[in-house]
């Protein structure tokens, strides 16, 4: 089974999204920074930012797990909504940060050339002093692939081998390469990612034996998508006889834990109600536990919003 890069901690981590889009035009996006800055000093152990590349107009295909969505799901956007490209993104976030990760929730890699992707994350891995994570998915738009010129029900399989390229140049000092999609010999890609190994991959899906495969053979974490999202308790089980039965030991992969925000009867986060979910979670084999705050304003109102979340977090997580 080939290695993978940076097993999970044993300390219980949270992060939060960094909205990277928007239903219309914010003109100046440069609070962005500014709230990366803010949870960078709060503590915040993560920041995702997610991905689509152009939209087509049949939103409701999101509603359809068939399709890859979620039953029931909405788009926050409509197909003319603002979208940062993640990567770029994250490359300006890592120049206002010194410690908190950067990640992917979810890049669709398989739009990517593989060789122009590894390189790109290799990059900012170097530039971030090993800070970054892909989190990666097959995504629920046709129209994205058919506007990249690749096969939609195919997208399986273009991910993985857009995993494989990435893996083998970041590991390969001199890299090959055969399969039916490329082949090449005697490749030097330098600088490799500043973590062993590679950059940390952490597959999205809900639980298949595709997903299964692709988590057991590249993954350092699983962002579980759809109903294997609902019940970690049940799903996280499955997931590590899954991998198990691949010949992979499960025990160092992370989960992601979505934590429910509740609020108190004035409409305020209710602090105390939240974190009460959050021992069953970490005792269900969760790692990371990812929070959604509400942010407004600059630098101070996120550092004020995010600090006793992070306090909280950690007083009952140690």
């Amino acid at each position: 089974m080939p290695e993978t890069s940076a097993p999970s901690p044993s300390r219980p981590q949270i992060s939060m999204a960094l909205l990277n889009f928007a239903a219309e035009d914010q003109g100046d996006w440069r609070f962005l920074l500014d709230r990366a800055r803010a949870a960078d000093d709060a503590g915040i152990s993560r920041l995702t930012v997610s991905d689509h590349v152009v939209y087509g107009e049949d939103l409701e295909a999101y509603s359809k797990p068939e399709n890859g969505g979620v039953a029931g799901g909405r788009q926050p956007t409509g197909p003319d909504g603002l979208w940062l490209e993640p990567l770029t993104l994250l490359s300006v976030v890592c120049g206002v940060t010194k410690r908190v990760r950067l990640a992917t929730n979810i890049l669709l890699a398989a739009l990517r050339r593989p060789v122009v992707l590894a390189k790109s994350a290799s990059t900012l891995d170097v530039l971030s002093g090993g800070r970054l994570d892909l989190g990666v998915g097959v995504g629920w738009q046709r129209e994205e692939y058919v506007a990249a010129g690749l096969d939609f029900e195919g997208r399986g399989r273009t991910l993985d081998h857009t995993l494989e390229v990435c893996q083998e140049l970041w590991r390969s000092p001199r890299a090959a390469y055969s399969s039916a999609e490329l082949e090449f010999d005697a490749i030097h890609m330098m600088p490799k990612p500043a973590q062993p190994g590679g950059v940390p991959i952490w597959v999205s899906g809900t639980i298949n034996q595709r997903m299964i495969r692709r988590l057991a053979t590249f993954g350092s974490g699983w962002i579980p998508w759809g109903e294997s999202a609902k019940d970690l308790a049940e799903s996280i089980p499955r997931m590590r006889e899954g991998v198990a039965a691949t010949g992979r030991d499960p025990s160092g992969i992370g989960v992601v834990a979505n934590l429910a925000m509740k609020k108190d009867d004035a409409g305020q986060l209710d602090l105390a109600r939240t974190m009460e979910a959050v021992p069953a979670l970490v005792a269900s084999g969760a790692t990371d536990v990812r929070v959604s705050v509400p942010l407004t304003g600059g630098y101070q109102q996120s550092l004020d919003a995010l600090s006793p979340v992070v306090e909280a977090f950690r007083s009952v997580t140690g």
